[in-house]
């Protein structure tokens, strides 16, 4: 850049222009994700099953002058998922980007502990939900935008042996793979699709694990390089990178924002 007195410095956010969906909004990473997507310019759809929780949310960012709106959604009923992403088109006219970041977390214990019931549950939410996001999101996407980015959370527990919670690293690891193949689906398309795998995250779900588990955040913490967990708002940063332009040459990507635990 030419660096004179008479240069102008142009910024603009990450997301401006963009129209962009947020599952698991109501909390969280899916909450700070909202925040700052319509912070960096994008108008934002909350989807969440928790209705007054995401209404606080889309409030606090349009009370900011930021352009957000909510949907209730349920990630493990088809008709919710699609009728979620249909409520962005609505709204907004078009889909640019979408963060498929809902999840259920399980109860920490060996795999034969779970509950076959229990087992179902954490395999439909973190795994056919983002499925069946994916799918209504690809859809809306080519109808409108025509180009576009989608990023699912997966989780540093999915890159190893998870004896602590299993099926929930078995769901992700499963949903780093429908990522890969989705990105390799749909990048002739000019959609990309990346994840991003969280470490220690201080979360409702990780306040759940270290009171089911108590000192469990500690001894994460002494597994991290950066000796600490993370803020929501450190994974949503990383997601607002990989669903912007910035990111137009990332597809298939696997990101680990966690403090160095698996490098």
């Amino acid at each position: 850049m030419n660096d004179t007195p008479n240069s102008t410095l142009v910024r603009t956010g990450l997301l401006d222009g963009k129209v962009a969906l947020v599952t698991g909004a109501s909390r969280g990473i899916g909450a700070a994700a909202a925040r700052l997507f319509a912070r960096e310019g994008a108008r934002v759809l909350l989807a969440a099953r928790t209705e007054h929780r995401l209404a606080a949310v889309a409030e606090e960012i349009r009370a900011a002058g930021g352009t957000a709106d909510h949907v209730r959604c349920d990630l493990a009923d088809a008709v919710s998922v699609r009728a979620a992403v249909g409520r962005a088109v609505e709204l907004y006219g078009r889909l640019d980007v979408a963060f498929n970041n809902g999840a259920t977390g399980q109860t920490p214990g060996p795999l034969d502990a779970m509950t076959e019931d229990d087992f179902d549950r954490i395999c439909t939410v973190n795994l056919k939900g983002p499925w069946l996001a994916m799918k209504a999101e690809v859809a809306a996407i080519r109808a409108t935008a025509g180009r576009g980015a989608i990023v699912n959370t997966s989780s540093v527990g999915s890159l190893m042996g998870n004896p602590w919670l299993p099926a929930y690293g078995a769901a992700k690891r499963a949903l780093n793979s429908l990522t890969a193949s989705a990105a390799v689906t749909y990048g002739p398309e000019g959609i990309r699709v990346n994840a991003v795998a969280p470490g220690t995250t201080l979360t409702e779900m990780l306040g759940e694990w270290e009171a089911d588990s108590p000192g469990v955040v500690d001894r994460l913490n002494a597994q991290t390089p950066l000796g600490r967990a993370a803020e929501p708002e450190e994974i949503a940063e990383a997601a607002a990178w990989l669903l912007s332009d910035r990111a137009s040459y990332v597809t298939g990507e696997v990101l680990r924002v966690d403090g160095g635990m698996r490098a």
